[in-house]
């Protein structure tokens, strides 16, 4: 440290060298300046109890300073858990946990906040196979650029392309995928220190919680909507085949007894889905739901439109989300090339 430190009542001595304790034999000189107030007195220093072993003196610097700062850091630790991550840029999926969050304190609770820090971490997937060209999302869960999305977004896909929310394009690889759950882990080529999310706890999820959703409803990257959380463990099923894809990008799915956006097939899958009223549109598919503390509580599965044709699509507010638990359970699954 180039700075020094003089503690409250410590003055220069302007005549170094002096013995302030040689008593009246010492000739006081005046200050300089008149003006000056003249130094305080100091004490002759008390003479040692015999027997009793002389006291050290302890002395204050920067190493107790250095001691302070540290105790402060550790008391505000888990406030600046989410900054470490991103100086230290970590490949490793950031754990579940409700006191982590990827918006600044003093910013919660508004969606402009947390479009803001989650936006650069939620892709659009364009997907090629033999039944066609498909467009979903995806988020991005490391920094090396693997990435969780919905199993019917690539699952029989010949080449997969992804774009960042900066325009990046990759091409990605299909590690692996869960038909029963409907997700998928997909892996960029060549990528480095992406933004990946911050994920949350689904089960501390309460119904009239406000949710935020990011994806690419009708190939429009980065489209932000918001709404609350309408339900939680809804039953929520969908097919096993990609090939029920519907021609505008609709996914079948059913519940309630109701089959919505075409017919799901005989090989289907069911699973407990949060229900949220947030628009979601085809292409919102494998895209964020997020809390406003920015973190992500689920991946958008489902969405029902009432309409014929994506020409004439719009959300009427019932859509669904795989919660973040059932994905991290899968994760292991996933990395391991699990296909089906």
């Amino acid at each position: 440290m180039t700075e020094s430190f003089r503690r409250s009542g410590e003055y220069e001595d302007p005549y170094p060298g002096r013995n302030p304790y040689q008593g009246d034999a010492q000739h006081v000189v005046s200050p300089v300046n008149p003006e000056w107030p003249p130094p305080p007195a100091q004490p002759p220093a008390a003479a040692p109890v015999p027997g009793e072993p002389a006291r050290r003196r302890v002395r204050r610097g920067p190493v107790a300073l250095l001691a302070a700062v540290a105790i402060v850091a550790a008391a505000v630790g888990g406030g600046t858990a989410y900054g470490i991550q991103e100086l230290t840029g970590g490949d490793t999926v950031a754990a579940s946990s409700t006191g982590t969050t990827a918006v600044p304190a003093g910013q919660k609770g508004t969606v402009a906040s947390v479009a803001k820090a989650v936006s650069p971490s939620i892709v659009e997937i364009s997907a090629t196979s033999n039944a066609g060209a498909s467009t979903g999302s995806g988020v991005i869960i490391t920094a090396d650029g693997e990435i969780i999305t919905n199993n019917h977004v690539v699952s029989g896909a010949s080449s997969v392309q992804v774009t960042t929310s900066d325009g990046k394009r990759y091409t990605a690889e299909v590690v692996g995928t869960d038909s029963a759950k409907d997700l998928a882990l997909i892996k960029l080529e060549g990528a480095s220190g992406l933004p990946a999310a911050t994920l949350g706890d689904s089960d501390a999820v309460q119904v009239g919680d406000q949710v935020v959703a990011i994806g690419s409803p009708e190939g429009l990257t980065g489209t932000v909507t918001s709404g609350i959380v309408s339900a939680l463990d809804r039953d929520v099923t969908v097919p096993t085949d990609e090939e029920q894809q519907q021609p505008d990008g609709g996914w079948p799915f059913e519940f309630g007894g109701r089959q919505f956006n075409g017919d799901t097939g005989s090989s289907t899958t069911t699973y407990k889905a949060i229900q949220t009223d947030a628009s979601l549109n085809p292409g919102n598919s494998g895209g964020a739901l997020i809390d406003m503390s920015g973190r992500i509580i689920g991946i958008n599965s489902a969405m029902y439109s009432a309409a014929g044709s994506s020409a004439d699509a719009g959300s009427v507010g019932l859509g669904f989300a795989i919660p973040i638990d059932t994905v991290e359970a899968d994760l292991a699954k996933l990395r391991a090339g699990a296909d089906g």
